[in-house]
């Protein structure tokens, strides 16, 4: 059996902002009727969380829940325990039209840390980063320097960037290179 790792290794930067590999995370996509009492159980039961409003992301002691679209949520949980969360969901929705699926290995995630994070991101993505338009724990399915990615502030000063595994390299540099001293605009500083 090999051993897992995260799509660049641990590797970090340092320059306006941090950007950080996240390292093993666990990741769940459920599909299904999000307006649905037996979902809306499983998720409780599974993340400690309720279901998330459009475009919003809630984050608890057992993980969190991540609005992706009007049949999908993303859920994130330690990444050791993915497997039996899945397990538990499918359970927990037995009879139900829903489908939960670990995708831990095939995504990419990334932690930046500074005052600068939302002139990072507007660099390379089309979403309003004004504090009035996206705020802490409103998240964003875009794009970034034309990939797909999915965002969320986690504070004022920290967000957390999720991409597909197969460009997580790409994304982390394109990260360090929008994260270069010097070159932020301070639009949003």
């Amino acid at each position: 059996m090999s051993n897992a790792v995260s799509a660049v290794q641990g590797a970090s930067f340092k320059g306006s902002i941090s950007v950080k590999d996240a390292g093993l995370q666990g990741m769940i996509t459920l599909r299904g009727d999000l307006g649905s009492d037996t979902l809306a159980k499983a998720v409780k039961a599974a993340v400690g969380v309720t279901v998330p409003g459009v475009g919003k992301i809630n984050t608890g002691k057992k993980g969190s829940a991540a609005w992706m679209s009007p049949d999908e949520l993303f859920l994130l949980v330690d990444y050791a325990t993915a497997d039996t969360v899945v397990a538990k969901l499918e359970k927990a929705i037995t009879g139900a039209h829903v489908l939960a699926v670990n995708v831990s290995d095939a995504r990419a995630v990334f932690n930046l840390e500074g005052v600068g994070i939302r002139d990072v991101l507007a660099k390379g993505s089309p979403a309003d980063m004004s504090t009035s338009a996206f705020a802490i724990g409103d998240l964003r399915r875009t794009r970034l320097g034309q990939l797909p990615v999915a965002f969320w502030l986690d504070s004022d000063t920290t967000a957390t960037v999720v991409c597909f595994r197969s460009v997580g390299e790409h994304v982390f540099n394109w990260l360090k290179a929008a994260a270069q001293k010097g070159t932020l605009p301070k639009y949003y500083i």
